[in-house]
């Protein structure tokens, strides 16, 4: 490893580096979420979901999640879904898997939509910015699930291809290279407007911006055993390699970072313990560059932040470049959206 002291504290302009040094893909963390609305800052959704003030998880509920082993939503509702299904084939009358799967759907609509920003606070400039800055790259890997990508994506959508352009909504992996100049956009950890359906296919709602948050509440609350939102909200990256896994999608997402040629930027990505999929991932691909940003928040900060990535990539022939997030568009503090109180 790299001793610690041997890193200044210097960063670069982003605008300076991009012009010496082009990406063709972006990769974006929780980071640029938060440059925009500050409550997407959090530990843990499923932190969030046992104290969200309307109808949290219950001891009942928690003892699903235990039994799985998991903190993650999408793997404990496919159980119940499952749990369900088997019952019914069997006769056996209980509707306690049915009730379960209800309650922890109710509690995951709740709290995500206690952390997300409103589309009624959504500033044009805002949108204007995600969607010019994301059409610049070949391919956006995304790896949160909030809607602010989507939201981008549909402020021009013949300029992205999101894979899920075809008459059902659905992902296709014959189509799923993309085709002409699009930007392709990846979501790695699934996303809010994404769902996993009966046949465990990955789909798209369909919805304007301005219906689209409530969209995945209404979709999620029907009473049927109905589509699974495919994000992956939680966990280790244990926990991430299973939802990856078991989707055609997730997985195809997966194996085009670990693909990725030539150079990367990443923005508002810490690529930590819980990341450690990403890091195999981007540890495999063929890069020769990866543009890293670095909040300046002290100079011990960022001298620990470069110690960190370099002792993630020491054994690899790869160039590390390292800017300071505040002069990157989508780190502008003039996009920050103040949350209500």
């Amino acid at each position: 490893m790299t001793p610690f002291q041997e890193f200044d504290a210097e960063l670069e302009d982003w605008n300076t580096l991009s012009a010496s040094q082009p990406c063709s893909g972006l990769l974006l963390g929780n980071g640029a979420s938060m440059a925009v609305w500050h409550d997407f800052y959090y530990d843990s959704l499923f932190e969030k979901a046992k104290s969200v003030s309307e109808k949290p998880l219950s001891q009942t509920e928690l003892s699903v999640f235990d039994a799985l082993g998991t903190r993650n939503f999408e793997h404990v509702l496919s159980a119940l879904k499952t749990a369900s299904k088997v019952n019914k084939a069997l006769a056996i009358s209980s509707a306690s898997p049915r009730k379960r799967y209800y309650a922890i759907k109710e509690a995951l609509i709740n709290c995500t939509q206690d952390v997300h920003i409103p589309w009624r606070l959504m500033q044009a400039d805002t949108l204007r910015c995600w969607q010019q800055e994301l059409a610049r790259y070949a391919t956006v890997y995304c790896s949160n699930y909030d809607l602010l990508t989507p939201w981008a994506v549909m402020q021009a959508p013949k300029q992205f291809n999101d894979l899920f352009d075809n008459p059902s909504a659905t992902f296709e992996l014959s189509n799923a290279l993309g085709k002409g100049k699009a930007t392709r956009v990846l979501y790695l950890h699934g996303a809010m407007h994404l769902v996993k359906n009966q046949e465990g296919k990955a789909r798209k709602l369909n919805a304007d911006e301005a219906t689209l948050l409530s969209s995945f509440a209404v979709n999620h609350s029907i009473s049927a055993l109905d589509d699974v939102p495919l994000f992956v909200s939680e966990g280790s990256s244990d926990d991430k390699r299973k939802s990856i896994r078991y989707s055609d999608y997730l997985s195809f997402c997966h194996e085009q970072l670990m693909t990725h040629k030539d150079a990367l930027c990443l923005f508002g990505h810490s690529l930590s313990e819980q990341d450690q999929h990403l890091i195999n991932a981007l540890r495999q691909a063929p890069l020769k560059t990866l543009c890293i940003s670095i909040y300046p928040r002290s100079e011990a900060f960022i001298r620990f932040q470069k110690n960190h990535y370099t002792a993630l990539f020491a054994d690899k022939k790869l160039t590390l470049r390292f800017y300071n997030s505040k002069t990157h568009p989508l780190g502008s503090s003039k996009h920050s959206v103040p949350v209500e109180v």
